[in-house]
């Protein structure tokens, strides 16, 4: 029998990475960083994270013509992701991210996009049969927002399952929303789509069932160390996540959105799946990198 596929559908960076004893003030400049640099992007994160913990992945992504572009497409097939989707733009760079973190694991990042900002519908013909035959459906908005709504509506009409994860924040339209299964905002992104400051699970509550409001089924805020709240028609509820020492948190949530995929399409229950997510999360904070954090299923202790 065929594993439920999952196709993420976003954006595919190289982090440059500087790790520092704090976080630059406007217009300081800090000796002393030592740097890496990582493959990186919230889409090519979560592709990763999906298949590293199990997932039947498809990746669909826009990479330059260059050095960048090329060896991002080289790690995705060594990892597994079927990358028959990719697409290379002869115009634009590969993205890029240029990011800071501190002693306390905290960062702060700046994206150039380049190709991933003309990952455009008309790129997914070529794709349209196998977004149409997905399970589950991941998407983050480092991509163009037209292409997101486009491939919600196709969604819909083929009742495949889709998970929003809205980062970077930016206000949502409400057709958007109406077509979303699972949005997966952390706190920032929840004031950013609800205007309300999260600072407890009251506040989480009440975010999340504004966000319902506008038509999501499913919300799922993520809280960093204290877990995630989850809040649709059945259920209420806080998932903890594990305790650990934080070495950086820089794709946590990604890591977060694949296990997550991981989980529901192999038939977990919401709650299971979520459980997961946070325990995979939070094996991924104990090391540096985006993709590089990404554990393995074998990693994941399971109650």
């Amino acid at each position: 029998m065929n594993q439920p596929s999952i196709v993420v559908i976003g954006s595919s960076n190289t982090d440059m990475v500087i790790k520092s004893d704090h976080l630059p003030a406007p217009g300081e400049t800090i000796l002393g960083g030592s740097f890496f640099m990582n493959p990186g992007g919230k889409g090519a994160n979560q592709a990763v994270a999906a298949k590293r913990l199990g997932g039947n992945v498809t990746f669909i992504a826009k990479t330059g013509n260059d050095v960048f572009g090329e060896g991002a497409l080289r790690l995705f097939r060594e990892e597994g992701i079927n990358t028959d989707h990719m697409l290379t733009d002869p115009l634009h760079p590969s993205g890029v991210a240029l990011i800071t973190v501190d002693q306390q694991a905290e960062n702060t990042i700046v994206v150039a996009s380049g190709a991933n900002a003309n990952l455009f519908p008309a790129d997914l013909g070529d794709a349209t049969e196998t977004i149409q035959n997905a399970a589950i459906i991941l998407m983050q908005l480092e991509i163009p927002l037209m292409t997101v709504r486009y491939v919600a509506e196709m969604a819909a009409m083929h009742n495949c399952k889709v998970i929003l994860n809205p980062a970077p924040a930016c206000p949502l339209p409400a057709d958007l929303l109406e077509r979303i299964d699972i949005i997966t905002p952390n706190e920032t992104e929840a004031e950013m789509l609800t205007g309300i400051c999260i600072t407890d699970i009251e506040s989480a509550r009440a975010a999340a069932f504004v966000i319902r409001s506008a038509g999501v089924e499913t919300v799922i805020i993520t809280l960093g160390a204290k877990g995630a709240f989850v809040s649709n028609s059945e259920m209420e509820l806080l998932v903890t996540a594990p305790i650990v020492e934080a070495l950086d948190t820089t794709a946590a949530g990604d890591v977060f959105n694949g296990a997550l995929a991981v989980a529901l399409a192999e038939g977990r229950s919401l709650p299971e799946a979520v459980d997961f997510g946070c325990r995979a999360a939070a094996v991924s904070v104990t090391r540096l990198g985006a993709q590089a954090a990404a554990p393995y299923r074998h990693e994941i202790i399971l109650t």
